[in-house]
């Protein structure tokens, strides 16, 4: 099974796999979860309550004072007010500015734009061979944390990460004489649990930091914030550090020895399908030209940023304290067209190499097709950018930050701490709402302005939306790819049923929401810096 074969036929597959009943918790998840419409109109049916809130509040004179914005005649604080969305004024913005609330939803050009080029090393075949590369010349000593590490990086590959790693980490754990379910299960909280672990920012952080960003810019707090992708770089290679012993422990010491000794039979032998083929020689120098390209791509950005008139660094010593910032800002802002350009080269050099792009037209074909596959993403942008922009015209998005942050202060929770209980809460969202840009673009725009005013940076709220995103993505029986696992399971164990996966994925949950949240808290404690130039206290002017 290839990435492109998966859209095919996941719908079947979580139809039949979904239909099981379950007791206690998981059943109410599970029944709940399935009553749910999609997201699209989750964010449809939240902006008509959103509309009839919006009435409501500015009937009752619902107001807050603005934190840093004064009147125009200098008395004091600027009042802000709720707004009705069925005053004439923003009735009127709904239908003149619909096309410029579309296209300048800020995660739709950075999405876009990393995907032309993820979509070429997707379908020529890099990020396949690369992962089967990396596994199969894993020792077997280290092979637990191999496949965990191997899984997180893959988060990069899209679709690529559940395709591949998981059913090939099965293979390779009963290679090995190791229980293949096992292997699943390592690859499985690599690739889903450990979702925001990663040694690079990648497509991710480029969606998630354009939601981030319309929350800055909807509450107007005058905080001077740019967007960076590489705002969590710190912090996801941390985690992914913390996580990887996470895996292999919960794998080799809980997961493993009540499943037993494996003792293949005959109808196993089907299991090994065309994840187990060795690698062809032009896969092989495909890869090696890829390497290559990689090399070249960053050789380049280092010469635009640090060589003769370097054109990705601004002039200037900027602010005090934080001149390197300031004059890197170019260079972080320019790391999305860098991605782009990075995967576009590598994954060309591959498929040149190893026969799967043999002309322009190939290219351009597959890079059409990734551009195919955001199709259903469009549609959920446009739903998302209209309440995110509706939200803010309402003005509801910063009273609720202004009261919600002064709640928290008068309650006396130390900080630290709140930002572990917001780890928590987007960790239950994430059981019942799967998308992790549709959860962000509900929660951001409160969240964020809320946690600005509390002194904690848009990339310190990004990241503990994060943890709490991707903890739990593997015991939800929702979670899309979840199905597919199951199935991967089934060709090892023909009785094994959805309760049984999530039985032996709620360890790893555990754990990794665990340790996520204390990293957390540590992390706010200490002050560290979450990425370059991306402190994770804020003040506010």
């Amino acid at each position: 099974m290839t990435p492109t074969d998966v859209s095919d036929s996941l719908t079947t597959m979580k139809k039949t796999v979904t239909g099981s009943t379950q007791n206690g918790f998981l059943g109410f998840v599970e029944r709940s979860g399935n009553r749910l419409p999609d997201p699209v109109f989750i964010f449809v049916f939240l902006i008509g309550i959103l509309v009839l809130i919006s009435q409501l509040c500015a009937w009752a004179g619902v107001s807050a004072a603005h934190p840093t914005n004064l009147a125009e005649d200098g008395s004091g604080p600027l009042i802000l007010t709720a707004k009705s969305l069925f005053s004439a004024e923003n009735i009127q913005k709904v239908w003149v500015e619909m096309p410029k609330t579309f296209t300048h939803f800020h995660p739709l050009g950075y999405v876009l734009v990393v995907m032309l080029g993820a979509g070429v090393a997707e379908r020529s075949g890099l990020f396949s061979s690369g992962i089967k590369s990396a596994m199969r010349h894993a020792p077997k000593g280290l092979l637990t944390p191999t496949v965990a590490l191997v899984a997180m990086l893959s988060n990069h590959a899209a679709d690529a990460g559940y395709v591949v790693v998981i059913p090939l980490a099965a293979i390779i754990f009963a290679a090995a004489g190791r229980h293949p379910l096992a292997g699943i299960a390592a690859g499985f909280a690599g690739v889903s649990g450990g979702f925001s672990a990663n040694f690079t920012p990648g497509q991710l952080d480029a969606l998630l930091f354009g939601i981030t960003e319309a929350a800055v810019e909807g509450a107007e707090l005058g905080t001077g914030w740019t967007m960076n992708i590489a705002g969590n770089w710190y912090f996801i290679a941390v985690l992914l550090l913390v996580y990887l012993p996470v895996i292999w422990y919960v794998t080799d010491k809980v997961i493993e020895p009540p499943l037993g000794k494996w003792i293949p039979g005959e109808m196993h032998k089907e299991a090994f399908g065309q994840e187990d083929k060795p690698l062809a020689e032009g896969e092989k120098r495909g890869l090696r030209r890829a390497g290559g390209a990689v090399l070249g791509v960053c050789c380049l950005w280092l010469v635009m940023a640090f060589g003769p008139g370097t054109p990705l660094l601004n002039d200037g010593p900027g602010t005090e304290g934080q001149a390197w910032y300031v004059t890197a800002t170019p260079f972080f802002k320019s790391l999305v067209g860098g991605f782009m350009i990075l995967f576009l080269a590598a994954g060309w050099a591959y498929g040149s190499a190893a026969g799967t792009i043999k002309s322009s037209d190939d290219l351009v074909a597959m890079m059409s097709e990734s551009m195919k596959d955001m199709g259903y993403y469009l549609v959920l942008s446009f739903a998302a950018a209209h309440f995110v922009v509706m939200f803010n015209w309402s003005n509801l998005g910063l009273i609720s930050a202004v009261h919600g942050a002064g709640a928290i202060k008068s309650s006396g929770l130390p900080l630290p701490i709140v930002l572990g209980l917001i780890v928590l809460f987007a960790s239950v969202l994430n059981l019942f709402v799967g998308s992790a840009s549709a959860k962000w673009a509900l929660l951001a725009p409160v969240l964020v302005p809320m946690l600005i005013l509390l002194g904690v940076s848009p990339e310190g709220a990004t990241a503990a939306y994060r943890v709490g995103d991707s903890a739990t993505n593997i015991i939800s029986p929702l979670m899309v790819y979840f199905p597919l696992v199951l199935i991967f399971a089934r060709r090892w164990q023909a009785d094994f049923g959805i309760g049984s996966l999530t039985a032996m994925m709620i360890p790893y949950s555990v754990w990794m929401l665990g340790t996520g949240v204390a990293l957390m808290i540590l992390w706010i404690v200490l002050g560290i810096n979450l990425g370059p130039g991306a402190p994770i206290g804020i003040e506010l002017p």
